[in-house]
């Protein structure tokens, strides 16, 4: 199946389960720092993630989305890992939009961790009509999984406790003080 994308006039995968396909980014500095995205006109911050539209791979999605949400191309940035798997999860009940066709239930996403090559002076949030972001900032690894919106929350801490290796050959940082038990075991995908 699939679905008009209202930003850029193409079409995106949903799979007969209603997911939408999608890409999710997580950018890192040489400090190891991760680049978190302020919500436009919103209070809310996540990682960059996108769409993949039905004539694309998952890393050309990645490249689109990359120089859309926050300014970047292929020559910033190197691709240090991605998910094994697709991860889900699925919208609350009242983010759905039922009146759509096909019915978004959610996304599975395909994660990559990426780290900047070139200067932070690169990123750009103004790449686009209607920008995803209109603020960022680097924070500590875990720190993403308190920011994001509570209904992706299990799906950042899959990513990162999947890519963490590569980031950090010895293991991901110890998790904070404010960690909840309940977020100690990744999600199934």
């Amino acid at each position: 199946m699939q679905v008009t994308n209202l930003t850029s006039g193409k079409m995106d995968h949903i799979d007969t389960d209603g997911y939408r396909a999608n890409v999710g980014i997580i950018i890192t500095n040489e400090a190891g720092r991760l680049l978190l995205g302020g919500r436009a006109g919103h209070n809310g911050w996540q990682f960059p993630q996108g769409g993949i539209q039905e004539d694309e791979t998952p890393e050309e999605a990645l490249y689109r989305e990359l120089a859309e949400e926050v300014g970047l191309t292929e020559d910033d940035v190197d691709i240090l890992g991605v998910t094994q798997s697709w991860v889900k999860y699925k919208l609350p009940e009242k983010f759905i939009r039922r009146n759509s066709r096909p019915l978004c239930i959610g996304q599975k996403q395909m994660w990559y961790l990426l780290r900047l090559t070139s200067s932070e002076d690169r990123l750009r949030l103004d790449t686009t009509d209607q920008p995803e972001f209109d603020r960022w900032r680097w924070v500590e690894y875990w720190r993403p999984v308190k920011e994001v919106i509570y209904f992706k929350r299990h799906v950042y801490v899959y990513a990162l406790n999947e890519l963490g290796p590569l980031l950090f050959p010895d293991g991901p940082p110890p998790q904070p003080l404010w960690w909840p038990k309940d977020w100690v075991s990744a999600p199934e995908v």
